[in-house]
């Protein structure tokens, strides 16, 4: 395949321009206010679809927020790949640490993206990245370059756990039948050291409530005398880790897949500095469960973290109360051979166990997924390998991430389909975090990089 280098050049920008009208959109599935907006977001992707050269687009509607369905199919003897990716975002709270509103892109250079980089809540998960595959689509199309048959599916609750696409997978299989699953939702470890992700952590994602006395109560008529639902509260999360930073729910390690040795040895080659990483995040120290890299830390063991927790009275001044109740929500990432819905039931049974006689807790379960490793001897991964070879000049270095995407497991349980995880953020374009960005460099970059794989992918099932 060429070079898509003199296409991009001649329409970069209008790819910016085009990616900073879909950032604009705040499509945040989270909350029901922004509805309309997401529904909006769907038909500006399928618009897009359309123009990138897609012979068949359509918005198919599920339980939920529908799908973005589109293909071109040139040679139903050719392989056919499956892009995934979603067009909803996370909420941008907290607000008053935006630099600059976060539905209002703009582009500035920063130490790491000296060319620039889109500042904005979407911009790297996933709109920016699920972009770069329609503008692919558009260069191969346009260009008469597209190797192999190609369909796009774009979702719009991702941010909230893909309770549609399980109900639209299951029920389409034969519409969506390929011969690998392509997504960009993850990242490299740098634009000089490609890398591919081959692991995934699973979720599982709760919420809890510690209720006390029946009202909110003057904290000193009552104070001493009946239990706090917030200390409490703070009490059984603050036990949920021993001395060691290990987990202290009875079985939680119980199906964890260890590694060998060598298979820790090979994940310390990637190159990792501990003095930048605690200087980008401005902390004096790395923090964990013992015996582990920072590295091993977030990708190859399980977590369990607060993601909130609030209660009583946070208003200006003061309000002495002891409040009726308490709350928290709490996520746990899973590593391979962890079921979500065993390890959400042992945190239930477990949490309220240790509860004391003087409050109430409820959990209730969100949502969850299992993790996922994609091998790196199959036909995709080699395809993607070759393809950053061929625009990065580099071998990438496959990566497990500590990230979920617990669609990924349901693709190979019903599409019968490996996934191939081609990243182009980088860890510190603060997704899901105030200040999202993502680089201009990185974004043509993977419009770049994408066609190569759809080449690659095409001459190594073809061979056979």
């Amino acid at each position: 395949m060429k070079s898509a280098k003199p296409y991009i050049e001649e329409h970069k920008q209008r790819f910016i321009d085009e990616l900073i009208e879909l950032l604009k959109i705040p499509s945040i599935s989270a909350d029901s206010a922004y509805k309309d907006d997401v529904i909006k977001t769907a038909s500006v992707i399928k618009e897009s679809l359309e123009k990138a050269g897609c012979d068949t687009v359509e918005i198919c509607e599920t339980p939920g927020y529908p799908i973005v369905y589109g293909e071109k199919i040139i040679d139903k003897t050719l392989p056919t790949v499956l892009v995934y990716g979603h067009y909803d975002v996370q909420p941008p709270d907290p607000l008053d640490l935006w630099h600059s509103p976060p539905f209002e892109p703009v582009i500035k250079k920063t130490e790491l993206h000296p060319q620039g980089a889109i500042f904005a809540r979407g911009s790297c998960d996933d709109k920016g990245q699920m972009y770069m595959h329609v503008k692919a689509m558009e260069y191969m199309a346009n260009t008469g370059q597209l190797p192999c048959n190609v369909k796009f599916m774009i979702e719009g609750e991702e941010e909230v756990g893909s309770e549609s696409l399980e109900w639209f997978v299951t029920r389409n299989q034969e519409k969506l039948a390929n011969d690998v699953i392509l997504i960009s939702d993850t990242g490299m470890i740098a634009n000089d050291i490609p890398s591919i992700t081959t692991g995934l952590r699973g979720l599982s994602y709760v919420e809890v409530e510690v209720t006390g006395p029946n009202r909110d109560l003057h904290s000193g008529l009552y104070g001493g005398a009946v239990a706090n639902p917030i200390n409490v509260l703070t009490k059984m999360v603050a036990s949920l880790h021993d001395e060691n930073n290990h987990i202290t729910i009875p079985g939680f390690y119980d199906d964890v897949e260890i590694l060998s040795t060598e298979e820790r040895a090979k994940m310390a080659e990637a190159p990792f500095s501990k003095e930048v990483y605690c200087k980008a995040l401005d902390i004096e120290d790395t923090y964990g469960e013992a015996g582990y890299t920072t590295n091993e830390r977030n990708s190859i063991r399980p977590t369990l973290d607060v993601n909130g927790i609030w209660g009583g009275y946070i208003g200006e001044g003061a309000k002495t109360v002891i409040a009726s109740k308490a709350y928290a929500k709490i996520s746990m990432r899973l590593v391979p051979d962890q079921d979500w819905k065993k390890i959400t039931q042992l945190f239930k049974d477990h949490f309220e166990s240790i509860a004391p006689k003087g409050v109430k807790v409820e959990v209730k379960p969100h949502h969850g997924g299992q993790a996922y490793v994609t091998p790196i001897d199959s036909d995709g991964y080699q395809a993607a390998s070759k393809a950053y070879e061929n625009t990065f000049g580099k071998t990438p270095i496959p990566q497990r991430s500590g990230g979920s995407i617990p669609i990924v497991a349901l693709f190979e349980k019903e599409l019968k389909s490996k996934t191939i995880l081609m990243g182009f953020g980088l860890d510190s374009d603060a997704i899901h975090s105030p200040n999202e960005h993502f680089g201009v460099w990185n974004y043509l970059k993977g419009i770049e990089t994408i066609p190569q794989f759809y080449s690659e992918f095409t001459k190594l099932k073809t061979a056979k």
